[in-house]
């Protein structure tokens, strides 16, 4: 395993990780596991909906941030093309594990805590790929 791959893998886990705790957490402790009516526009939203948003926002943070000064420091691309790639790639990841996550929450009935792990390990390859041959490239 060449270097790069292996603070790849090491960065990515420790986030990927982190992101299965705080997942639980906003899951079961902060949002109560409840559904949330948002009158105005009269729209429901999901305890597990609402910790994968904040999960994203922890993780894209602290993921680009790995990523850009500890796994492809070799990059020649500009900080602020590596950041609105990253962004889209993460957006593309992020909306796929949201589709699995949904998926095996409300057709398969899997617990939502479960479905993060298995949905994050799904997602995992393709984001190796794209980030790699797209966005610190």
């Amino acid at each position: 395993m060449d270097k790069t791959t292996y603070y790849y893998a090491a960065c990515g886990s420790g986030n990927l990780v982190s992101s299965w705790i705080l997942f639980f957490l906003f899951y079961q402790f902060l949002f109560n596991k409840q559904v949330f009516y948002i009158q105005f526009i009269d729209y429901s939203i999901s305890a597990y909906t609402l910790s994968a948003f904040l999960c994203f926002i922890i993780a894209f943070s602290l993921g680009f941030t790995l990523m850009k000064y500890v796994v492809f420091t070799k990059s020649d691309l500009k900080g602020k093309i590596q950041l609105f790639r990253y962004g889209l790639s993460s957006m593309v990841t992020s909306f796929t594990h949201w589709i699995i996550l949904k998926s095996f929450i409300e057709i398969i009935g899997i617990y939502p805590s479960i479905a993060n792990v298995i949905s994050s390990c799904i997602v995992v390859v393709m984001s190796y790929l794209i980030q790699r041959n797209f966005t610190f490239r």
